[in-house]
């Protein structure tokens, strides 16, 4: 399982109707979205409203089987919710496609979790880096 957090800022003036795109996501495209998230091997996601000095941002969790297949998925993808999530990608983010097709937005630099953190060495100098990881390893 691959794992990634990454932000993505909010256009000035688009919070409140970011808000209604994820109300809207939760609500009468829920069976769309979750479609499309489990078309493309997507576990989990979580998006949090997240307001800075600098801007409205929002903070994303992505958990999947293969991150670089979801993303190139996504931004390839003809479904017309797949399409539909993309336009307002880059309405509300100023994200295009072919920002999403090479590797994965992100870089995992450090990961705690008390079950495999000893285990792993992290934490003496020999944590890992990288967007893949998994419980088991």
């Amino acid at each position: 399982m691959e794992y990634i957090t990454w932000f993505a800022p909010i256009l000035p003036g688009k919070t409140e109707a970011w808000q209604s795109f994820a109300a809207e996501m939760a609500g009468a495209r829920r069976e769309e979205h979750e479609r499309s998230r489990r078309r493309m091997g997507l576990h989990r996601e979580v998006a949090s409203l997240m307001s800075t000095p600098q801007g409205d941002f929002v903070a994303l969790y992505h958990e999947a089987d293969d991150l670089a297949r979801m993303f190139r998925d996504f931004a390839t993808s003809q479904d017309s919710h797949d399409v539909w999530f993309r336009d307002k990608m880059i309405e509300f983010h100023g994200l295009t496609p072919e920002m999403l097709e090479g590797p994965p937005p992100a870089r995992l630099v450090l990961d705690y979790n008390e079950e495999t953190w000893a285990r792993q060495g992290a934490g003496r100098g020999e944590g890992r880096g990288g967007a893949r990881t998994s419980d088991t390893e």
